[in-house]
This record gives structure tokens, sequence and C-alpha cells, in this order.
């Protein structure tokens, strides 16, 4: 662990605890830079992972996020917000985290380090093929990660490992690795910093334009989200009125027959279609709505 990058102490800000307050807040802030640039240059991986991750989703595959402490939260978070973002099924986005869900709130010492659970947890939830397994790690070397990397591989699923140290086990040994070389923390070890940023706007990135590919999105508009709340269903009716210049009291009468999808709506408003027939337009188009406009 010594020789990891993510566990060196910075050679900058030397005098960090004596720092004013505007100074040290600065510091924090402007060390995340590291972050978005360790991502820029991982950009070609991101890809590689997006265009082989779609096939097998397409197949009816599973986004399947393996982690311990802070990256096993993100992956926690990435997979809860699918829902309510693009109506993706719960049981299509799966999160294991070392030392199961109270580790969620309450931090479980020592479960990382039991490769064999990360392999059982992996196996319990019954990996096919068309599964594809993101494996996260700062260090890159977390045994729970490993045992559930190994097991994910034996299964036949696509795996994609993402850590913040070169030449990492995570990473190398995935199909498909991504490194985010974000160094040193500005807090000497504590990954939850720029580490977990970089880690963020990977499965940001990942999971957001695998939804595109799957038809989640017209333009740049998230036309398949699922109103939960009063702010959803609000923004569905803003979304429907912004891509068919409908009037709002048009686009909420139109929604309430389809049950506020969003994607009936606007096809059935641009074709002037009953939403049945928005609907089985859409299910011609793969759920494409340019594909049902066009169609």
């Amino acid at each position: 662990m010594a020789m990891l990058k993510t566990e060196m102490p910075s050679s900058q800000h030397l005098q960090l605890d004596q720092y004013p307050v505007p100074e040290l807040v600065a510091a924090l802030v402007d060390d995340q830079f590291d972050a978005v640039q360790a991502v820029r240059n991982a950009a070609p991986r991101i890809a590689r992972a997006v265009e082989a991750a779609v096939p097998r989703i397409e197949a009816g595959g599973r986004l399947i996020y393996v982690g311990a402490g802070t990256s096993g939260r993100l992956g926690v978070l990435d997979s809860v917000e699918l829902y309510p973002t693009f109506s993706w099924p719960h049981e299509r986005a799966v999160a294991l985290l070392a030392g199961g869900e109270s580790a969620m709130f309450v931090a479980v010492e020592g479960a990382e380090d039991d490769h064999e659970q990360g392999a059982r947890d992996l196996d319990g939830v019954r990996p096919t093929a068309n599964d594809v397994v993101l494996a996260l790690a700062a260090s890159g070397a977390t045994p729970y990660v490993l045992g559930a990397l190994a097991a994910a591989r034996a299964a036949g699923a696509l795996t994609i490992g993402i850590a913040n140290n070169t030449g990492s086990p995570v990473a190398e040994g995935a199909e498909i690795g991504i490194t985010l070389d974000t160094g040193s923390e500005i807090i000497s070890g504590s990954t939850r910093l720029k580490a977990g940023t970089s880690q963020k706007i990977v499965l940001n990135t990942l999971s957001s334009a695998i939804m595109v590919r799957l038809h989640k999105v017209y333009g740049n508009l998230m036309v398949d989200l699922k109103p939960t709340n009063a702010k959803l269903f609000a923004r569905a009716v803003r979304l429907t009125v912004h891509a068919t210049g409908a009037d709002e009291a048009r686009a909420r009468a139109v929604l309430e027959q389809c049950g506020f999808h969003v994607k009936v709506a606007i096809v059935a408003l641009q074709r002037q279609v009953p939403v049945q027939q928005a609907g089985k337009l859409l299910e011609q188009a793969q759920g494409s709505v340019r594909g049902a406009l066009g169609a």
C-alpha cells in the first residue's frame, strides 16, 4: 500500500492545517480539478466500456456494481438513481457493497479484506454472460472487489475495472480497465476526495451514456423518467411542452392519458395520434422517440 500513489503523502500544501479558512477551502476545491483531468485522460477507455456494455444490456443484462467504502457507496448511489432518471428496473441495477447494506451508513471494518465474500456475494446474484459488472476500488487492490471480479469473469460477464492507481489488479484483471490516475490526495490517503470524485464522474458518464444509447434520451431531454413526486410530475410536463411546443394544459392532458410516460406523450402530440398508437409506434422503434416520429 505504501507504494500506491493514492496512499502517498502529497508534496503540496504541507502546511494545510495552518491555512486560513478561505485558503483551506480554495486548496480543497482546486485539488478536485485533477479528478476531472484524470477522467478526461481515461475517456477512450470509458467509450470502449460503453460500446461493449450496450449490446449486453440490450440483450437483457444487468448493471452490477461492486465496491467497498466510498467506492461501493458511489456504486449504490448510481444504481439507485437509474430508476427515477431513466425508468430503469430496480432488478437490473444491482449494487454489492462490502459489509452488506448496513455498510452504506456505518463502516464495517475488515469487510473489504474478504476475497471469498466478494466472490460469494457476486455469485449470489447469479451473474450471466449478458451482465455488466463494474468493479470499483481506489487502490485497485481491494480483496473483496477482486473476489467479485474473479467470479464475474468466471460467469462470462463483461467486467469493467475502475481504479485510481496504474497497473492495479482491478484494472488489469477486468476485460476493460479504466485507470483514473488522480495521484496523492491533498489529505493523505483520503480517497473520498478526488479519487472518489473521479469515480463518480465515470459512473455518471458510463450509466448515462448507456441509457442514451438505449433511447432513454431524446435530444438532450430526459424523456423516460419515472415521476414519483411533485417535482418529477412537473418536470414531465415541462419536458413534454419543450419537446412538442404544446401548451401546458394539452401536454398535461395527454400525459394523464398515458400514465405520465413522456415518450408516449411526445409521439402522440407530434404525430397527432392516440396514446395507444403512440405506444405501439415506440415499441416498433425499440423505444426510440426519433424512430417513432419518423416511422
